[in-house]
């Protein structure tokens, strides 16, 4: 029973290892990356054209 758990442990281990350093996989479906409102071209245009609108004695 020792000697099976000890390979159980030794191919958990390597499987661990060959995910962790191994060849890259191939993802299929392209991941969506979330763009934070700072980060974001658009947010940051629109938010300029509001604060260019806005009229100075409301500030």
């Amino acid at each position: 029973m020792l000697y099976l758990l000890a390979v159980v442990g030794a191919l958990t281990i390597a499987v661990l290892l060959w995910r962790s350093f191994g060849p890259d996989r191939v993802e299929t479906a392209p991941s969506r990356r979330f763009v934070a409102p700072d980060d974001n071209p658009d947010f940051l245009r629109k938010l300029g054209e509001q604060r260019a609108k806005k009229p100075e004695d409301e500030e």
